[in-house]
């Protein structure tokens, strides 16, 4: 592995066996991500097959032409898998979380509406229905009603006409016409509104993707070239180089003395800046976690109202109208002798109307054909939770990363590395001779 390494980080192969290997090595390489990079735009960022095979085979290509022939590209490209471990690798986490909700939870809350939605259609059409019903038993009611007014014995007494009319149910198909329209109005705008919003996020977090990408690349690329540049960046650390440098110069003291302004990259020890961050790192992530409960607790909330609201609509019972009428015709006969004589008048029963109706109001059937609501699904709040534990992993973990891209970077330009080196005996000597 040593020797494959010092293949991989030599500026030019020795020979035509290193250029071999070195191929091999890049070949195995591209491969990979290739592969990495075909699904993360096919299942994450949900681009076309197509598009996405197109685009991992030029990916793929380039990326072997220029780890082949460049050798501070390799470096970069190197520092790049560490550097997932840091900031710009959680932003790619974050929006792969943003695409899993996107493309699970918010249809799925939306699904729960439509159902929500869907009882209270049916029930609005059901109870209409009924009450345009009620207004058919109204209509038979006066016409007995009236029919019995009519048979009154004598013809003295008879009304002109006893019969209610209703014009009510001339309407009736104008109403479901009505409510029908104004269904199908609110489902155009409810998908519109969801294909809208669902679009615009995904476009979103694709543009954002691809700007962390570029800038991932761009983080690697800005460490190497301070590396190269500027002797104090990210030059605090015992290295076995300089460990070795001291002993030759009989100034193994310097590190001694210097241990708690220093630190040993392979170790576990953190600076205090090196916690502050870790911590305020960890705050961030946790923003987003408890942003993200926000929606997962949408879910549960929306599959649970749509299936109470299934449920309850089934288990309605029919409301029960009770329409009693009592009617009763009498005539008095010479009420005026009567009241003089101070005795109760006789009369004499023309017509009786005793009869009771019965209706039932029905608010659910079940002919409204209503899909039950979608649970939340476990799989995408396991995936969602795996990430998570990934993200708070990255965040302790970031300080070795930028440890690793140190090594890797000294690892490909080792004589610069010596001169840093030099440079930081040189400034510990220098703290050493004025305390």
């Amino acid at each position: 592995l040593a020797d494959l390494w010092w293949i991989y980080s030599k500026p030019v192969p020795a020979d035509g066996r290193e250029l071999w290997t070195l191929f091999l090595q890049c070949s195995c390489i591209t491969v990979v991500i290739g592969g990495l990079f075909y699904n993360w735009m096919f299942a994450s960022l949900e681009y076309s097959w197509h598009l996405s095979v197109a685009m991992a085979v030029s990916f793929s290509l380039l990326l072997l032409l220029t780890l082949l022939l460049v050798h501070p590209a390799r470096c970069v490209f190197s520092m790049i898998m560490p550097t997932l471990g840091t900031k710009q690798g959680r932003k790619l986490l974050f929006s792969t979380c943003i695409m899993i909700a996107v493309v699970n939870i918010t249809p799925n809350i939306m699904s729960n509406i439509k159902t929500i939605l869907l009882v209270i259609k049916c029930i609005c059409k059901n109870s209409s229905d009924s009450l345009l019903n009620s207004t058919a038993l109204l209509e038979k009611v006066s016409w007995e009603f009236g029919d019995a007014i009519q048979e009154n014995i004598h013809s003295i007494y008879k009304p002109m006409n006893g019969h209610f009319r209703f014009s009510l149910l001339q309407n009736s198909s104008l109403i479901y016409q009505k409510m029908h329209l104004a269904g199908e109005k609110i489902s155009r705008d409810f998908l519109s509104v969801e294909v809208l919003v669902k679009d615009s996020i995904l476009v979103a977090n694709r543009l954002a993707a691809g700007f962390f990408m570029l800038y991932l690349c761009f983080e690697s690329t800005w460490y190497l070239k301070n590396y190269l540049t500027n002797l104090r960046f990210d030059n605090f650390y015992i290295t076995k180089k300089l460990e070795r440098l001291a002993a030759d110069r009989r100034a193994a003291h310097l590190l001694v003395g210097s241990s708690k302004k220093l630190i040993r990259p392979t170790g576990l020890k953190l600076s205090w800046e090196e916690v502050v961050l870790c911590l305020v790192q960890a705050m961030l992530v946790t923003v987003a976690l408890l942003l993200l409960l926000v929606v997962v607790a949408m879910d549960h909330f929306a599959f649970s109202v749509a299936d109470t609201a299934v449920r309850k609509a089934a288990q309605f019972s029919a409301v029960p109208i009770t329409l009693s009428i009592k009617y009763k015709v009498e005539i008095g006969i010479m009420p005026f002798l009567f009241k003089v004589f101070g005795r109760p008048s006789e009369e004499l029963l023309l017509g009786d109307f005793n009869r009771t109706y019965h209706h039932h109001l029905i608010f659910s059937s079940a002919r409204c054909n209503i899909s039950p609501p979608s649970p939340p699904n476990p799989s995408v709040l396991l995936a969602v939770g795996l990430l998570f534990c990934i993200l708070y992993t990255t965040v302790f973990l970031e300080t070795y990363a930028r440890r690793l891209c140190r090594k890797i970077a000294a690892s490909f330009f080792p004589a610069w590395e010596e001169e840093r080196v030099l440079y930081l005996y040189r400034k510990l000597a220098r703290r050493h001779s004025k305390e």
